[in-house]
Protein backbone atom coordinates (compact mmCIF):
# COMPACT_ATOMS: atom_id res chain seq x y z
CA UNK A 1 0.00 0.00 0.00
CA UNK A 2 3.10 2.54 0.87
CA UNK A 3 4.40 1.84 -2.51
CA UNK A 4 0.67 2.50 -4.60
CA UNK A 5 -0.26 5.64 -2.72
CA UNK A 6 4.00 6.94 -3.52
CA UNK A 7 3.23 5.99 -7.43
CA UNK A 8 -0.01 8.53 -6.49
CA UNK A 9 1.85 11.12 -5.39
CA UNK A 10 4.38 10.67 -8.35
CA UNK A 11 1.16 11.22 -10.45
CA UNK A 12 -0.52 13.94 -8.83
CA UNK A 13 2.67 15.86 -8.84
CA UNK A 14 2.75 15.55 -12.41
CA UNK A 15 -0.65 16.78 -13.31
CA UNK A 16 0.15 20.11 -13.63
CA UNK A 17 2.85 19.55 -15.70
CA UNK A 18 0.55 17.69 -17.81
CA UNK A 19 -2.01 20.15 -18.32
CA UNK A 20 0.55 22.76 -18.44
CA UNK A 21 2.61 21.12 -21.74
CA UNK A 22 -0.92 19.54 -23.10
CA UNK A 23 -0.28 20.08 -26.83
CA UNK A 24 2.42 22.23 -26.71
CA UNK A 25 5.96 21.17 -28.85
CA UNK A 26 9.11 20.19 -26.83
CA UNK A 27 12.35 19.14 -29.17
CA UNK A 28 14.36 17.06 -27.72
CA UNK A 29 18.58 16.45 -28.66
CA UNK A 30 18.74 12.54 -28.24
CA UNK A 31 22.74 11.87 -28.12
CA UNK A 32 25.59 11.09 -25.85
CA UNK A 33 25.59 7.66 -23.70
CA UNK A 34 21.90 7.35 -24.00
CA UNK A 35 22.30 6.77 -27.48
CA UNK A 36 24.78 3.49 -27.45
CA UNK A 37 23.18 1.70 -23.87
CA UNK A 38 20.30 -0.14 -24.90
CA UNK A 39 18.57 0.04 -21.63
CA UNK A 40 18.87 3.98 -22.01
CA UNK A 41 17.41 3.77 -25.64
CA UNK A 42 14.62 1.67 -24.92
CA UNK A 43 14.12 4.06 -21.92
CA UNK A 44 13.81 6.98 -24.29
CA UNK A 45 11.54 5.55 -26.57
CA UNK A 46 9.00 4.94 -24.13
CA UNK A 47 9.20 8.62 -22.74
CA UNK A 48 8.18 9.25 -26.34
CA UNK A 49 5.32 7.52 -26.42
CA UNK A 50 4.13 8.60 -23.20
CA UNK A 51 4.63 11.98 -23.82
CA UNK A 52 2.24 11.47 -27.32
CA UNK A 53 -0.31 9.75 -25.94
CA UNK A 54 -0.90 12.41 -23.33
CA UNK A 55 -1.07 15.21 -25.19
CA UNK A 56 2.70 16.41 -25.60
CA UNK A 57 4.12 16.84 -29.21
CA UNK A 58 7.46 15.52 -29.02
CA UNK A 59 10.34 16.35 -31.64
CA UNK A 60 13.67 14.58 -32.12
CA UNK A 61 16.78 15.65 -33.13
CA UNK A 62 19.45 12.72 -32.85
CA UNK A 63 23.30 13.23 -33.01
CA UNK A 64 25.69 9.96 -34.07
CA UNK A 65 29.49 11.05 -33.86
CA UNK A 66 30.81 7.81 -31.87
CA UNK A 67 28.80 5.94 -34.49
CA UNK A 68 30.36 7.75 -37.39
CA UNK A 69 33.26 7.28 -36.16
CA UNK A 70 33.31 3.15 -35.88
CA UNK A 71 32.40 3.20 -39.07
CA UNK A 72 34.88 5.24 -40.43
CA UNK A 73 37.43 3.46 -38.47
CA UNK A 74 36.67 -0.15 -39.71
CA UNK A 75 37.07 1.94 -43.28
CA UNK A 76 40.38 3.25 -42.32
CA UNK A 77 39.99 6.61 -42.26
CA UNK A 78 40.87 8.33 -39.13
CA UNK A 79 38.73 11.33 -37.95
CA UNK A 80 39.70 14.48 -37.15
CA UNK A 81 38.13 17.43 -35.30
CA UNK A 82 38.53 21.39 -35.41
CA UNK A 83 36.67 23.16 -32.51
CA UNK A 84 33.85 20.12 -31.77
CA UNK A 85 33.44 20.03 -35.33
CA UNK A 86 34.13 16.62 -37.50
CA UNK A 87 36.47 17.73 -40.59
CA UNK A 88 34.50 16.05 -43.41
CA UNK A 89 35.36 15.53 -46.92
CA UNK A 90 33.72 13.96 -50.01
CA UNK A 91 34.04 10.56 -48.41
CA UNK A 92 33.51 10.95 -44.99
CA UNK A 93 30.20 12.86 -46.00
CA UNK A 94 28.89 9.67 -48.10
CA UNK A 95 29.41 7.81 -44.30
CA UNK A 96 28.19 10.25 -41.91
CA UNK A 97 24.96 10.27 -44.04
CA UNK A 98 24.92 6.75 -44.65
CA UNK A 99 25.16 5.79 -40.65
CA UNK A 100 22.88 9.05 -39.50
CA UNK A 101 20.43 8.65 -41.71
CA UNK A 102 20.00 5.01 -42.98
CA UNK A 103 21.40 3.47 -39.88
CA UNK A 104 21.14 5.70 -36.84
CA UNK A 105 17.85 7.30 -37.36
CA UNK A 106 15.71 3.79 -38.92
CA UNK A 107 17.22 2.37 -35.40
CA UNK A 108 15.55 5.02 -33.42
CA UNK A 109 11.84 4.43 -35.80
CA UNK A 110 12.45 0.94 -35.19
CA UNK A 111 12.43 0.79 -31.60
CA UNK A 112 9.79 3.63 -30.84
CA UNK A 113 7.25 2.14 -32.96
CA UNK A 114 8.70 -1.69 -31.66
CA UNK A 115 7.18 -0.60 -28.70
CA UNK A 116 3.81 0.70 -29.92
CA UNK A 117 4.22 4.69 -30.78
CA UNK A 118 4.13 6.01 -34.85
CA UNK A 119 7.55 7.37 -35.27
CA UNK A 120 8.77 8.72 -39.18
CA UNK A 121 12.55 8.97 -39.89
CA UNK A 122 13.56 12.41 -41.45
CA UNK A 123 16.62 14.18 -42.56
CA UNK A 124 17.25 17.49 -43.74
CA UNK A 125 16.79 16.89 -47.29
CA UNK A 126 13.47 15.83 -46.94
CA UNK A 127 10.59 18.41 -47.86
CA UNK A 128 13.14 20.56 -47.86
CA UNK A 129 13.01 20.42 -44.04
CA UNK A 130 16.73 22.38 -43.42
CA UNK A 131 18.52 24.62 -45.51
CA UNK A 132 22.16 24.91 -45.11
CA UNK A 133 25.19 26.25 -46.17
CA UNK A 134 28.98 25.70 -45.42
CA UNK A 135 30.76 27.12 -42.97
CA UNK A 136 34.37 28.17 -43.02
CA UNK A 137 36.28 28.81 -40.00
CA UNK A 138 38.80 31.74 -39.02
CA UNK A 139 41.23 32.45 -36.49
CA UNK A 140 39.82 34.93 -34.53
CA UNK A 141 41.53 38.14 -35.87
CA UNK A 142 42.48 39.37 -32.29
CA UNK A 143 44.53 36.12 -31.93
CA UNK A 144 46.66 36.20 -34.76
CA UNK A 145 47.32 40.10 -34.88
CA UNK A 146 48.83 39.24 -30.86
CA UNK A 147 50.76 36.43 -32.51
CA UNK A 148 52.10 38.07 -35.32
CA UNK A 149 50.15 40.87 -36.94
CA UNK A 150 49.02 38.05 -39.92
CA UNK A 151 45.22 38.38 -41.49
CA UNK A 152 43.39 35.24 -40.01
CA UNK A 153 43.61 31.62 -41.05
CA UNK A 154 40.85 30.55 -42.85
CA UNK A 155 40.27 26.90 -41.77
CA UNK A 156 37.88 24.85 -44.73
CA UNK A 157 36.27 22.22 -42.29
CA UNK A 158 34.93 20.35 -45.71
CA UNK A 159 31.02 18.93 -46.01
CA UNK A 160 30.05 21.00 -42.75
CA UNK A 161 27.77 23.28 -42.28
CA UNK A 162 25.00 25.88 -40.34
CA UNK A 163 21.32 26.06 -40.49
CA UNK A 164 20.16 29.09 -43.15
CA UNK A 165 16.16 27.74 -42.65
CA UNK A 166 13.62 25.87 -41.40
CA UNK A 167 10.78 24.85 -43.59
CA UNK A 168 8.49 23.39 -41.00
CA UNK A 169 5.47 22.37 -43.06
CA UNK A 170 6.38 18.59 -42.87
CA UNK A 171 6.85 18.68 -38.70
CA UNK A 172 3.29 20.35 -38.54
CA UNK A 173 1.79 17.51 -40.76
CA UNK A 174 3.41 14.68 -39.08
CA UNK A 175 2.36 16.56 -35.74
CA UNK A 176 -1.65 16.51 -37.00
CA UNK A 177 -1.17 12.70 -37.90
CA UNK A 178 0.16 12.51 -34.42
CA UNK A 179 3.29 10.73 -35.80
CA UNK A 180 6.48 11.43 -33.62
CA UNK A 181 8.97 13.21 -36.14
CA UNK A 182 13.14 11.90 -35.75
CA UNK A 183 15.08 13.97 -37.33
CA UNK A 184 19.06 13.10 -38.81
CA UNK A 185 21.23 16.33 -39.19
CA UNK A 186 22.30 16.33 -42.49
CA UNK A 187 21.01 18.99 -45.12
CA UNK A 188 21.42 20.41 -48.56
CA UNK A 189 23.02 23.86 -49.83
CA UNK A 190 21.54 25.67 -52.58
CA UNK A 191 23.71 23.54 -55.10
CA UNK A 192 22.25 20.33 -53.88
CA UNK A 193 25.73 19.60 -52.00
CA UNK A 194 25.01 17.44 -48.85
CA UNK A 195 26.03 18.76 -45.65
CA UNK A 196 26.85 17.72 -41.88
CA UNK A 197 25.53 19.41 -39.17
CA UNK A 198 25.90 19.78 -34.93
CA UNK A 199 22.86 18.12 -33.97
CA UNK A 200 22.86 20.80 -30.86
CA UNK A 201 22.30 23.56 -33.59
CA UNK A 202 19.85 21.63 -35.61
CA UNK A 203 17.50 21.05 -32.18
CA UNK A 204 17.98 24.88 -31.40
CA UNK A 205 16.63 26.28 -35.01
CA UNK A 206 14.20 23.70 -35.18
CA UNK A 207 12.81 24.66 -31.46
CA UNK A 208 13.29 28.08 -32.89
CA UNK A 209 11.57 28.02 -35.83
CA UNK A 210 8.69 26.14 -34.19
CA UNK A 211 8.43 28.11 -31.29
CA UNK A 212 8.48 25.35 -28.91
CA UNK A 213 7.79 25.06 -25.69
CA UNK A 214 10.89 23.53 -24.29
CA UNK A 215 14.52 22.66 -25.81
CA UNK A 216 15.86 19.42 -24.14
CA UNK A 217 19.49 18.67 -24.70
CA UNK A 218 20.85 15.01 -23.55
CA UNK A 219 23.92 15.31 -22.87
CA UNK A 220 26.81 12.85 -20.72
CA UNK A 221 27.09 15.27 -17.96
CA UNK A 222 24.15 16.53 -14.89
CA UNK A 223 23.88 19.81 -16.79
CA UNK A 224 25.85 23.07 -16.03
CA UNK A 225 28.59 22.51 -13.35
CA UNK A 226 30.29 25.27 -11.40
CA UNK A 227 32.55 25.18 -8.83
CA UNK A 228 31.63 20.87 -9.35
CA UNK A 229 27.67 21.92 -8.01
CA UNK A 230 24.98 21.93 -10.67
CA UNK A 231 23.75 24.56 -11.46
CA UNK A 232 19.58 23.82 -11.55
CA UNK A 233 18.86 27.36 -12.88
CA UNK A 234 20.05 30.33 -15.23
CA UNK A 235 18.33 33.51 -16.94
CA UNK A 236 20.17 33.45 -20.24
CA UNK A 237 21.80 37.14 -19.09
CA UNK A 238 23.41 34.35 -16.36
CA UNK A 239 24.57 31.68 -18.68
CA UNK A 240 26.36 34.46 -20.89
CA UNK A 241 28.49 35.73 -18.36
CA UNK A 242 29.45 32.71 -16.64
CA UNK A 243 30.79 32.13 -20.10
CA UNK A 244 32.69 35.59 -20.54
CA UNK A 245 34.10 34.69 -17.07
CA UNK A 246 35.31 31.51 -18.18
CA UNK A 247 33.24 29.59 -15.44
CA UNK A 248 31.27 27.28 -18.22
CA UNK A 249 33.93 25.89 -20.52
CA UNK A 250 34.84 23.33 -22.89
CA UNK A 251 32.08 21.09 -24.67
CA UNK A 252 29.33 23.13 -22.54
CA UNK A 253 30.00 26.66 -24.02
CA UNK A 254 28.11 25.74 -27.63
CA UNK A 255 25.34 23.83 -25.62
CA UNK A 256 24.32 26.78 -23.86
CA UNK A 257 24.84 29.19 -26.26
CA UNK A 258 22.64 27.17 -28.32
CA UNK A 259 19.84 27.29 -25.77
CA UNK A 260 20.65 31.27 -25.30
CA UNK A 261 20.08 31.41 -28.71
CA UNK A 262 16.73 29.40 -28.91
CA UNK A 263 15.24 31.40 -25.89
CA UNK A 264 16.03 34.95 -28.19
CA UNK A 265 13.89 33.32 -30.87
CA UNK A 266 10.94 32.05 -28.57
CA UNK A 267 11.79 29.12 -27.25
CA UNK A 268 9.96 29.14 -23.70
CA UNK A 269 12.49 27.30 -21.98
CA UNK A 270 15.65 24.89 -22.81
CA UNK A 271 17.11 22.60 -20.49
CA UNK A 272 20.39 20.29 -20.45
CA UNK A 273 19.83 17.42 -18.92
CA UNK A 274 21.77 14.10 -18.29
CA UNK A 275 20.73 11.42 -21.04
CA UNK A 276 22.72 8.70 -18.69
CA UNK A 277 20.21 9.01 -15.86
CA UNK A 278 16.96 6.67 -16.60
CA UNK A 279 14.06 8.77 -17.72
CA UNK A 280 15.74 12.31 -17.45
CA UNK A 281 13.67 13.42 -19.36
CA UNK A 282 10.46 12.87 -17.33
CA UNK A 283 12.31 13.99 -14.49
CA UNK A 284 12.61 17.11 -15.78
CA UNK A 285 9.24 17.51 -17.30
CA UNK A 286 6.94 16.21 -14.60
CA UNK A 287 9.21 16.80 -11.47
CA UNK A 288 8.88 19.95 -9.23
CA UNK A 289 13.01 19.60 -8.29
CA UNK A 290 14.14 18.98 -11.91
CA UNK A 291 17.40 16.62 -12.49
CA UNK A 292 19.67 19.41 -14.91
CA UNK A 293 19.87 22.94 -15.42
CA UNK A 294 17.13 24.89 -17.04
CA UNK A 295 17.82 28.26 -18.61
CA UNK A 296 15.33 30.79 -19.32
CA UNK A 297 14.50 34.17 -20.82
CA UNK A 298 15.71 37.27 -18.55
Amino acid sequence: MEKANERVKILIEALPYIKEFFNKTIVIKFGGHAMVDDGLKEDFAKVLILMKYIGINPVVVHGGGPQIGEVLKKFGKESTFVGGMRVTDKETMDVVEMVLVGKVNQEIVGLINGLGGNAVGLSGKDANLLEARKIVLGDDPKDTKEKNGSPPEIIDLGRVGEITAVNVGVLSTLDRENFIPVIAPVAADKNGETLNINADLVSSAVASELKAEKLILLTDVAGVMINDSLVSSLTAKEATGLIDSGEITGGMIPKVKCCIDALAEGVKKTHIVDGRVHHSVLLELFTDGGVGTQIVPE
